[in-house]
């Protein structure tokens, strides 16, 4: 089970959630923006507060990117021009 932490208005969260949809593979987003007990989830579980943040079946990435979790995952990137390594998105 995939499930990824994400910030509103975060544009690497909106390049790993594209990611995943373009590839179709299944997650669970939560946004900690508007849900306090994502947040403190997230921060229970990374140590940190920063996203995107997946937890890939107990497996986490903190403060990563779609570069990141495709190859974590073992899928290649589409191509597109705009995708860019690296970028996270501290959650104030």
């Amino acid at each position: 089970m995939i499930i990824i932490y994400t910030k509103i208005g975060c544009p690497w969260c909106e390049e790993v959630l594209d990611f995943l949809r373009g590839h179709k593979v299944a997650f669970e987003e939560r946004n900690v923006t508007s849900n306090p007990a994502f947040f403190q989830e997230l921060v229970k579980k990374s140590g940190q507060n920063k996203a995107p943040t997946l937890d890939i079946d107990g497996h986490i990435m903190a403060d990563t990117d779609a570069e990141q979790v495709a190859k974590y995952l073992g899928i290649g990137l589409a191509a597109k021009d705009d995708v860019q390594a690296g970028g996270v998105c501290p959650i104030e």
